[in-house]
């Protein structure tokens, strides 16, 4: 049987993605701790569950020097990008978080990973026992011209193993159904300040801009080149 998690646990992933994306580990960095000091959060402890490269991690170092950071992933292709991050100090962790993982976090990152599991609600759902405080951050893949064209949907689950697709309504209706409030969200730009954008990406700005500027939500929805990055807390 190939199963989704197959393409992290061999070296599918890698293969498709050399860099596993560090280029965007900065601009990732920099809108979490934008959003944790918007409402005066000051961790003492930080995990990300499906770390990758680990390059968020060794970037959030630098806004909080006295932080335990913690890293899990079940790809142990990741855990050769780690030695570049040694003097961050991060404990990293190959397997299942659920498995290894014996204590609690004051913030926990789930950073484009609900897309790839199998059972994102019973996943979300369990992470309520490891932090009250936690950021997620989603591809808004589910657009119109994306399903018109279907081809970039099917790209996006062989290259990268996205097997669910949002938009940011979705996105937050399935993490209330899992028992968390939401406490702030916000669209990141991606289609105009991701490192990653590409020359299909660039050549979309001016009708995004457009449409987006009519409104928002109706243009991310129409012509996609969006992701969405949101803080939760587990209610009660």
């Amino acid at each position: 049987m190939n199963l989704p998690s197959d393409k992290y646990t061999t070296h599918h992933y890698l293969r498709h993605n050399p860099t596993w994306d560090l280029e965007d580990s900065t601009w990732k960095a920099d809108k979490i701790t934008a959003m944790l000091t918007a409402v005066g959060c000051k961790p003492s402890s930080i995990c990300e569950v499906g770390c990758g490269a680990g390059g968020v991690l060794a970037e959030l170092r630098r806004a909080y020097p006295e932080t335990e950071l913690f890293g899990y992933d079940i790809a142990s292709d990741a855990a050769r990008f780690w030695s570049e991050h040694v003097s961050a100090n991060i404990n990293f962790k190959i397997g299942d978080f659920f498995e290894l993982s014996k204590r609690t976090y004051d913030v926990l990152l789930l950073l484009d990973v609900i897309e790839h599991l199998q059972d994102p609600f019973d996943f979300i759902a369990q992470l309520r026992n490891y932090a009250s405080l936690l950021v997620f951050h989603f591809p808004i893949d589910l657009s119109a011209i994306n399903v018109l064209r279907e081809q970039p949907l099917l790209s996006s689950r062989l290259k990268v193993g996205h097997i669910h697709y949002f938009t940011k309504g979705l996105a937050l209706a399935l993490l209330e159904e899992c028992g968390y409030d939401i406490l702030d969200w916000h669209y990141t730009g991606a289609a105009f300040t991701s490192p990653k954008r590409n020359w299909r990406t660039r050549l979309a700005s001016l009708p995004r801009l457009m449409a987006y500027a009519v409104n928002k939500d109706w243009g991310v929805r129409l012509l996609g080149g969006e992701t969405l990055m949101v803080l939760v807390r587990a209610g009660g």
